[in-house]
């Protein structure tokens, strides 16, 4: 049976989520004005809270100011502008061809709002993950309620405040809380969920939206690959593991998750990437400004366990009190430990030596498939065989994470990783339906489909369908 405290919140939610839906119906939404207008607030309220945006991410994970406006606030920046600048053309009809029994008729397909949806953010990203799908649900004219996530306390705080201070209060709402507050949010019907996490609660949320027959975008992660073959340009491929890797303390579901070589690379990228390490952070990277924290103390322990599944040969140091831990680099690892088997979401670089190199495809193909593969090699024959032979929900070769940049590229999982897309024109999709309309006119209704039927009619529709 559920509490009181469960049942009071499921009477609130729900009364706040019908709200919503009268106002969605009232057809204001669908307005292309009113979506431009929300949009530009949404990015007016980004913009007059900068600072305090910034001091929230450094109050939660310790995030280096530069590193906060370059992934969350930066990236929000581009995501509205970018949609502000599409959202008439992603809203034009699709015209398509109508068949010879149905003419005079005019065919296309045209994108309408969903509803109501709801969006349940991530705490490595909390501004970025909550407010990037926001804006895809409301350039495809939704209203939304959105979930912040309880572990980054400070940027949930703030979003809960400013939001309904910029935005349409009739057609937003944000709704703070754990487990209990999410346990209300799922048991209402929405028109689409989108959830950005971990796998084992991706399941809740699919299993809760099936009791509704709702869509879902499921937003997951896994162990993303790093292949660095031997011809690569190891110099730049250890600039950019190493900040694809380190960067939020490797707390990014689309960070490379090992390294993936012949005994040979691994030999020689291994001093670059410690030196890189030590050009980026410093000697004592605890004091670095540069270098972040974990989210808690619970998740500093997890990791702390994997520091004994292979041979450590950088960082390594925890202070679980701090939520600290180094930059971490290791080798021998046991591919039947943790640290190989569960995503490791945190500041530890795995480097996995091949015996044959030529088994890299299989390596990868043995394991879930991950959101992100990363190839380094100057061979496009090489990174197109990888590329063709191994699925991900997203790839890039010769470079970590930068994918992400590009608007009109989808950014989702597969497989275990995760469902759906969004970005750009992709995110606008997800929250959109697209309607088949045909047009009709009253002329020439030729009496072919209608009984009663004859070999002449028969004989007709032959032709018409060859």
């Amino acid at each position: 049976m559920l509490s009181d405290l469960a049942r009071a919140n499921d009477r609130d939610t729900s009364t706040q989520v019908a709200g919503l839906r009268t106002y969605f119906r009232s057809g204001s939404t669908a307005e292309i004005s009113w979506r431009r207008r929300q949009l530009s607030q949404l990015r007016k309220m980004i913009a007059d809270n900068e600072a305090h945006f910034l001091r929230a991410l450094h109050d939660d994970l310790r995030k280096p100011h530069q590193e906060g406006y370059l992934t969350e606030i930066s990236f929000l920046y581009s995501d509205i502008n970018h949609s502000l600048k599409s959202l008439k053309k992603w809203l034009r009809p699709r015209k398509v061809q109508s068949p010879l029994l149905a003419q005079p008729a005019r065919s296309y397909v045209q994108p309408e709002p969903l509803g109501v949806v709801l969006i349940i953010g991530a705490w490595n990203y909390p501004l970025q993950l909550l407010l990037s799908p926001l804006v895809a649900a409301i350039a495809a004219g939704n209203c939304a309620v959105v979930k912040p996530s309880e572990l980054s306390p400070a940027t949930s705080r703030l979003i809960a405040q400013l939001l309904p201070r910029y935005l349409d209060s009739d057609a937003f709402a944000c709704i703070e809380g754990g487990v209990a507050e999410t346990t209300a949010l799922l048991e209402q019907r929405w028109d689409h969920i989108m959830y950005t996490g971990g796998s084992r609660v991706g399941k809740i949320i699919m299993a809760a939206a099936a009791k509704h027959l709702t869509p879902v975008t499921l937003e997951l992660g896994g162990k993303s690959p790093c292949v660095v073959a031997d011809d690569a340009d190891l110099a730049v491929a250890a600039r950019r593991i190493i900040w694809g890797k380190f960067t939020n303390a490797g707390q990014t579901c689309i960070a490379p998750d090992y390294v993936l070589c012949s005994r040979e690379t691994a030999n020689r990228l291994t001093p670059l990437l410690q030196r890189v390490l030590w050009e980026m952070f410093g000697e004592h990277p605890r004091e670095s400004a540069d270098y972040g924290r974990i989210i808690n103390r619970q998740h500093t322990l997890r990791l702390s366990d994997y520091l004994g599944d292979g041979e450590v040969i950088s960082g390594g140091e925890v202070d679980v009190d701090d939520c600290y831990m180094a930059p971490t680099l290791m080798r021998n690892v046991n591919l039947s430990a943790g640290v190989m088997q569960e995503e490791i979401f945190g500041p530890i670089l795995p480097i996995i030596e091949l015996d044959d190199f030529s088994n890299v495809e299989t390596f990868i193909n043995e394991r879930e498939k991950p959101l992100a593969l990363y190839i380094f090699t100057r061979d496009d024959a090489l990174a197109d065989r990888i590329l063709s032979r191994c699925s991900s929900g997203n790839a890039c070769v010769n470079d970590c994470m930068m994918f992400m940049l590009a608007q009109d590229l989808p950014f989702g999982g597969v497989g275990a990783s995760g469902m759906g897309a969004y970005h750009g024109e992709h995110g606008f999709r997800t929250f959109s339906h697209y309607k088949a309309v045909m047009r009709r006119r009253n002329i020439l209704d030729i009496n072919i489909r209608y009984a009663p039927y004859s070999d002449r009619k028969m004989k007709f529709l032959r032709m018409l369908s060859k």
